[in-house]
């Protein structure tokens, strides 16, 4: 495979602003890019800048990583071929309000940027969902996932950086899938390239960040959930059976209770709220899963 090409990046990158309304963050420059072809991790690398100095909107980019790091801690497998990108940013700079994010609010980074995501691929005819909390799901396989790094000081977020790994043209286990496969029998699919790919993806990352910044996880939160495959599951948290429902302004899954198929007695119109990393769910949207409840209320 070729190596990433950057003018073709910020090529496509232009045409997608002339096409929207909303115009990437005046943070971003040429100045600002670092592509690699093969890194441990995007995300350890844009750190290191950090620490060297580097501004709010620096994006690296690698074709490949040899230590790629997915949510939980698990190992993110980052063959070449597949698109890996990280961005930073310093809540406040850019936008147009200058107001804190507490380190609490770190999840609405994540479900921001999932939406971003999603609903920029849509946009260029690719249908992908979210599995909550950070999955990007294409018929019914995983295309890609988000992982969210923070610096706080005095509970605050001074220093966030949002990881994107998707598959383009790069292997992909049994669960998974890469954009080059849902093309297969596509004469001339809509995204191109892969620096057409990032492009598509810096912007849904920047747009989605922005809006949270600017009007709150509540703008967000309706267009999250209308993405997510897991609505209406069936899950089964203890000894409870319930259906999922919504997601919080925090980022927790809303679970109600199915009071006839429990052996405690619930209240009929009880929910509970799980955070993230505490179930596990299904890519299909219709698996049941088990989880460890955190409250009731």
């Amino acid at each position: 495979m070729s190596e990433f090409n950057q003018q073709k990046f910020i090529n496509s990158l232009s045409n997608i602003q002339e096409s929207r309304v909303s115009e990437i963050s005046n943070s971003f420059n040429l100045d600002h890019l670092h592509i690699f072809s093969t890194l441990p991790s995007t995300n350890q690398t844009l750190w290191q800048l950090i620490d060297s100095g580097a501004s709010p909107g620096t994006v690296v980019i690698a074709t490949q990583q040899t230590a790629g790091r997915g949510q939980w801690g698990r190992t993110w497998i980052s063959d070449i071929g597949g698109l890996y990108i990280s961005v930073a940013f310093a809540p406040g700079y850019g936008c147009n309000i200058t107001s804190d994010i507490s380190i609490s609010q770190t999840s609405q980074l994540t479900l921001s940027t999932a939406w971003g995501i999603a609903s920029s691929l849509q946009d260029y005819g690719v249908p992908v969902k979210i599995k909550w909390p950070n999955d990007l799901i294409l018929e019914n396989r995983k295309l890609g996932g988000i992982l969210t790094e923070t610096r706080v000081k005095k509970e605050k977020i001074v220093w966030a950086i949002i990881g994107i790994g998707i598959n383009w043209n790069n292997s992909f286990p049994d669960t998974g899938t890469n954009l080059q496969y849902y093309y297969r029998n596509q004469l001339q699919p809509e995204i191109s390239s892969l620096e057409m790919l990032a492009a598509i993806v810096f912007y849904g990352v920047d747009s989605a960040i922005r809006q949270l910044l600017e009007l709150g996880i509540e703008s967000i939160l309706p267009s999250y959930t209308q993405l997510l495959i897991n609505m209406g599951q069936e899950v089964v948290v203890e000894n409870c059976i319930g259906t999922v429902v919504g997601v919080t302004n925090s980022g927790e899954l809303k679970v109600k209770i199915n009071p006839e198929l429990v052996a405690s007695k619930v209240p009929e119109k009880s929910e509970i709220y799980l955070k993230p990393g505490t179930i596990s769910l299904g890519y299909s949207g219709r698996q049941k899963a088990d989880g460890r409840r955190e409250r009731k209320v």
